[in-house]
């Protein structure tokens, strides 16, 4: 009976160690893939970025990667927890059933013990042919076994204790990491956010400096074309005063104006038709027109003569000719 003892509690042992490590190692192959995921993920996440390539950056909005960044996390982070969660729950339910078994074993092995003590108190009031030293030796044997069961349960308690911290040990250590690489997560999301508002702001800058240049640009203009033209209305003011003066205060000659022709051709026709009769003619242009005169005459009288002389000839045709006094370009 000892012996069928000793073979039932090493079973024991051996079946919860197997089963001990067999869950151990499913939660492993399961965190390792939930890490394999992350490098895919953040794959996906980065052929998402907008290309520098080709120009100028287009600034896409910052909301989605973000967004999606924080989503990828959150569900690595809950798929760790459910992980550790049901690897916590198997090692719970493993150690309930160890205990249970030991529990089953313990009390199977005083019921045997109990009985084989019967037995032989049976056994010693039936018969008193049994040596003294052979019921000693089967105390001290008995004692011994369960010396060797005691250590041994305490030796698996320790073993459990120990698989319990391990494992304690590494869920702080999968929450401590899931931290870390959220830190770094949101870390990276800030500087990208951050990256994204200066070249924003950047952009805005040079936008207002162009438009503030191309304002100043057309002020200037603006401002060119008004002293231009301020000049050249002053320049004229100085040219109609110069020659202002010279008619009143000028070397004056009497001169006949017989038209103020539109351009020059009608100018030139009508100074042909005047010298085909001998006349000495002069045009003079004007702000209206070009000026046709006759002359210039010794006098008034001279040139009002020239005049009615003109008016009368009906083949010139010019009834409205009239006596000035006039001062020459080189004389002005």
């Amino acid at each position: 009976m000892n012996s069928k003892q000793r073979w039932m509690g090493g079973v024991v042992l051996l079946g919860g160690g197997v089963l001990l490590a067999a869950l151990l190692l499913k939660g492993k192959e399961e965190i390792y893939q939930n890490e394999q995921k992350t490098p895919e993920l953040a794959a996906q996440v980065e052929q998402k970025k907008p290309s520098a390539e080709g120009g100028m950056i287009q600034l896409q909005p910052l909301t989605v990667d973000v967004e999606t960044e924080k989503r990828l996390l959150e569900e690595q982070r809950r798929a760790r927890e459910k992980a550790v969660a049901e690897q916590e729950a198997r090692a719970a339910e493993f150690l309930v059933m160890q205990q249970q078994a030991e529990a089953d074993a313990a009390r199977k092995a005083a019921e045997e013990y109990a009985a084989l003590n019967a037995h032989r108190t049976g056994a010693q009031q039936s018969s008193d042919n049994i040596p003294p030293e052979l019921v000693e030796d089967e105390k001290a044997k008995q004692k011994h076994l369960a010396d060797e069961k005691l250590l041994a349960a305490k030796k698996l308690q320790q073993q459990t204790a120990q698989q319990r911290t391990d494992a304690e040990k590494k869920l702080a250590e999968d929450k401590r990491q899931a931290e870390a690489e959220k830190k770094l997560a949101e870390k990276r999301a800030a500087e990208k956010k951050a990256a994204q508002e200066q070249a924003k702001h950047e952009a805005e800058l040079k936008r207002k400096a162009d438009e503030k240049h191309e304002a100043e640009k057309k002020a200037l203009e603006a401002k060119k074309k008004e002293q231009a033209k301020q000049e050249a209305d002053a320049k004229k003011k100085a040219e109609a005063e110069k020659a202002r003066d010279l008619l009143e205060h000028g070397d004056k000659q009497w001169m006949v104006q017989v038209a103020l022709a539109a351009n020059e051709a009608n100018a030139d026709a009508l100074a042909s038709k005047l010298r085909a009769k001998g006349y000495k003619v002069t045009k003079s242009p004007t702000s209206k027109g070009v000026r046709i005169m006759v002359g210039p005459s010794k006098d008034r009288d001279a040139a009002d003569a020239a005049r009615k002389k003109i008016t009368g000839d009906a083949s010139l045709g010019m009834k409205s000719a009239w006596v000035i006094d006039w001062v020459p370009l080189d004389k002005r």
